[in-house]
């Protein structure tokens, strides 16, 4: 399933639909270069669970960002400045993905082995004109929510 945002305010309403529809327990495995908008599609999932929009910002430096959203915890890690395995589970990887709350992992490429067999998987490639967004949904949880995403978003590619 892709999606096609030519602008900022799309990939701003794409984040928002994703936070709204997000339920505890839920990975989201955000893929794609610098810049892409990774942390941007983050931010405004945490918006749409009620994070002041000024408390969310890249983990990249502290590996990962906890919020508190209305209604459950939003776990929000970085892996660019990870190495290897064992520093992922030094960093307590096991203990934060999954479980109560929604856990929203940029760069989870890097550790494609560790990631959690049930996840959404969002890849951002930025293209002219703007960014192509895809879900690859595992899990049954995972493809019914991108159908409601589909049902919901009017900016299909």
């Amino acid at each position: 399933m892709e999606y096609f945002c030519g602008n900022v305010e799309t990939m701003e309403a794409l984040g928002k639909l994703l936070g709204k529809l997000a339920k505890s327990g839920d990975v989201f495995c955000l893929n794609g270069d610098l810049g892409a908008g990774k942390t941007l599609l983050c931010r405004e999932i945490a918006v749409a669970q009620g994070v002041d929009a000024s408390e969310v910002s890249s983990p990249t430096f502290s590996i990962m960002n906890v919020y508190q959203g209305r209604d459950m915890e939003i776990r929000h890690l970085d892996l660019y400045r990870i190495n290897t395995v064992a520093e992922l589970e030094n960093i307590g990887y096991d203990e934060y993905v999954g479980g109560d709350g929604l856990t929203l992992i940029e760069w989870a490429d890097l550790f494609l082995e560790e990631m959690p067999e049930e996840s959404l998987d969002i890849y951002i490639q930025i293209v002219p004109g703007g960014r192509l967004v895809e879900f690859m949904p595992n899990g049954d949880r995972y493809m019914e929510l991108c159908e409601e995403v589909r049902k919901s978003a009017d900016f299909s590619y």
